[in-house]
């Protein structure tokens, strides 16, 4: 089934089946026309409070894979900036497709719809119903307009019957899963055992089984402990723990410059500097910046080991290396140990000569301690010119290096603030010393920005472009850049969806290739309601195989007497710093920036240093956590039959997987000894407790192993 998917989607027939309403003359058949030079050319609904919707009928079931919205021919208040899909053989069962937005654009914009349940068994739909949940223009004000949609799918009848047969053989089989489940939670064992056995169907894995009938049933707490001990080793509680929130913990490296006596010399206050890191060496390195008043072109080195920096260079400009700068970007190419740097900021007034605006580009060899001058200027070779705030990476197999974006430096008399230009995508062959223009600025395909991120996955062979500035305009968005084909896919826009990084101007992102996560701390980002710049702390990671957002991290205070307080804690806000990953010891290193409008800590550029370790719980603390649930029941059931053995119990060997640190968890332990004086209870009453802790340790594990999360009586309308 996934090699005859593999086809090209063809396009869909439907028709309008209903909608909510409608207004004038914008009918909902408009949509099956693409016209966006008629304004008319839509439907609108004649209304904007909910529920708004338009149900499209296919001409027969098809599985349906994407669906392209049509525009006008320019941006509209009405466009959908927030909107659902909902689709399903018939109008009593929907299943949600897609949750997304449109930007408000005259683009045509497609999107992929779910088509798959837990990733395998493929389902058809006969009814697409668009449910518009927010317009483009100040709310309450615009109603709702669709101008065109398009369906692509698969309809060939062979095929679709093939995935309805075995979609309904696959609800029959989870609703026997859900009656299954009923029964043994009602603890009617013959009725149990009668539908398992006349149905063929399981309810759960057979070491789920097992599981059950030794806590709920037998109450064999120490076997138990064995069992989970035995999931452990076989990594069934990895996937779980993969789910589960990072929880930061920052780190002063140095904050005042005074933990010794004696001051050490380190790198001064500075913004729009470059750093980059050598994990296999455990050395990070800093060059350059805009320490508030001129240009730096210091080199340094910080030695994560020894907790030292090293001044490589004073002025690298002397040592044949590149004058002061900042705004410069720099990469590492950790197996050949070469440095190489590109691009600078420019004042104004320093562009009226031509020899100025040269993009020249430079290498430092770090065994060496020796710059290289490798080109003058990279225009006269086929390469970017001098530009600022764009990005670079390296593809250190084929020993590439890519360039993207930024901001073109023009001489002053041709500057203009309506004429700003952007550079495009570039690659250097470092062998050949050979430059190659890959894209240029391009709005429908690979837009051109300032202020972005740029990172290079060596596995998947992709450049993941995010956020930036370009023109007045702060983009949230995430794109892929296949560098073998020159693909590009849009991930992510940063519309319609609330769980994704505010539009952002020098975000700081890096890539964890082995945990395939993206990893973003927050710089000057722009509020989407009240339309305003701010600086605040947040820390967000994307995981690229799921293409799912989540913050880890988020302190949103904006007062100058609290951050004075946190100094020694946390890192106040800021943009224009840099941030370097150490893939081997997975820990950022946070150096320096500017902390916006008010000044925090009343320093115009900062030179704090931070370390960030991202933590999960470890599985030897989820396993722990689980034995003290099961003991805790066991010295319940004890305590209720023998109140001297569960005492000896709760002394020897309850208090073993106590994390008395834990304030709660301590006081939890210590309220236990009164069930010690309490009547005894039947031993009757513990299944239904044990079978509580049974449902809770079950979120541990992967759904294809246990029962249905759902319950049979939650279905039943009301």
């Amino acid at each position: 089934m996934d090699r005859l998917f593999n086809r090209k989607p063809e396009i869909l027939k439907y028709k309008i089946h209903s909608t909510s309403s409608f207004s004038a003359s914008y009918f909902p058949e408009n949509i099956l026309t693409d016209n966006p030079g008629d304004n008319s050319s839509r439907w609108s609904s004649d209304s904007n409070s909910s529920p708004q919707f338009l149900i499209l009928e296919l001409h027969r079931a098809a599985i349906v894979q994407t669906i392209t919205f049509g525009k006008f021919e320019r941006a509209h208040v009405c466009n959908l900036r927030k909107f659902k899909i909902y689709g399903g053989l018939s109008l009593d069962y929907m299943i949600e497709l897609v949750d997304a937005g449109l930007k408000n654009d005259n683009i045509q914009e497609t999107f992929p719809l779910k088509c798959q349940l837990d990733g395998c068994e493929y389902f058809a739909c006969r009814y697409i119903k668009i449910v518009p949940l927010q317009t483009w223009g100040p709310a309450s004000n615009f109603n709702y307009s669709i101008w065109f949609v398009v369906l692509r799918g698969c309809d060939d009848p062979h095929l679709v019957q093939s995935c309805i047969a075995r979609y309904e053989a696959f609800r029959e089989r989870e609703a026997i899963r859900l009656c299954l489940k009923f029964l043994r939670q009602k603890n009617f064992e013959p009725a149990f055992e009668a539908l398992q056995r006349c149905s063929n169907v399981q309810l759960e894995d057979s070491f789920i089984s097992d599981l059950y009938r030794t806590l709920v049933e037998d109450g064999e707490f120490d076997k138990c402990e064995l069992l989970l001990r035995g999931a452990v080793d076989r990594g069934l509680l990895d996937s779980f723990l993969e789910k589960q929130d990072y929880l930061p913990q920052w780190t002063p490296l140095h904050s005042d410059g005074r933990e010794t006596s004696a001051p050490e010399a380190r790198p001064g206050m500075r913004g729009g500097h470059q750093m980059c890191m050598d994990s296999a060496t455990g050395v990070i390195y800093l060059f350059g910046g805009w320490d508030g008043h001129t240009d730096l072109a210091d080199l340094w080195a910080y030695d994560i080991a020894r907790k030292k920096w090293n001044l490589l260079s004073e002025d690298s400009t002397r040592e044949g290396g590149p004058n002061a700068r900042s705004c410069h970007k720099m990469v590492l190419d950790c197996d050949r140990k070469h440095i190489f740097t590109l691009g600078r900021y420019l004042d104004y007034s320093l562009r009226a000569s031509p020899e100025n605006l040269k993009s020249d580009f430079f290498m430092y060899e770090v065994e060496a301690n020796r710059w290289t001058l490798l080109c003058d200027d990279t225009t006269s070779l086929g390469g970017p010119p001098l530009v600022f705030d764009h990005q670079m990476a390296l593809d250190s197999e084929k020993h590439t290096l890519y360039v993207f974006g930024g901001r073109v430096l023009l001489p002053s008399a041709e500057d203009r603030p309506e004429q700003v230009i952007f550079s495009g995508l570039y690659s250097y062959l470092i062998a050949t010393n050979t430059w190659t223009r890959l894209r240029d600025d391009s709005p429908e395909q690979l837009r051109s920005r300032i202020g972005h991120s740029m990172l290079f996955h060596p596995a998947r062979r992709v450049l993941y472009i995010l956020a930036g500035q370009r023109q007045k305009e702060l983009l949230a968005d995430l794109v892929a850049y296949d560098v073998d084909s020159g693909k590009i896919e849009l991930l992510a826009d940063g519309n319609g969806q609330d769980a994704v990084p505010v539009a952002g101007f020098t975000q700081r992102a890096t890539i964890d290739p082995e945990r395939n996560e993206i990893h973003v701390f927050s710089g000057l980002s722009k509020d989407r309601e009240k339309r305003e710049e701010q600086v605040q702390n947040s820390f967000w990671i994307y995981n690229i195989e799921f293409r799912q957002w989540r913050c880890v991290y988020r302190n949103e205070n904006a007062d100058i007497r609290y951050w004075m307080r946190q100094q020694h804690v946390e890192p106040c806000p800021r943009y224009a710093h840099q941030l370097v990953f150490d893939l081997k010891e997975k820990v950022h290193y946070l150096f320096g920036g500017n902390p916006g409008k008010g000044g925090h800590l009343e320093k115009i550029r900062l030179d704090d240093f931070w370390a960030l370790r991202l933590v999960r719980p470890s599985i030897d603390e989820l396993l722990r956590k689980c034995v003290y649930q099961l003991r805790k029941q066991q010295f319940r059931e004890m305590a209720a039959q023998n109140a001297g053995y569960a005492l000896k119990f709760l002394q020897e060997n309850l208090i073993q997987v106590v994390q008395l640190e834990n304030e709660n968890e301590r006081n939890e332990f210590e309220s236990l000894t009164a069930l010690l004086f309490q009547s005894n209870e039947p031993s009757c009453s513990f299944r239904a407790d044990r079978a509580a802790l049974l449902d809770e340790l079950l979120t541990l594990f992967p759904e294809r192993m246990t029962p249905p999360r759902r319950n049979l009586v939650d279905l039943l309308p009301l």
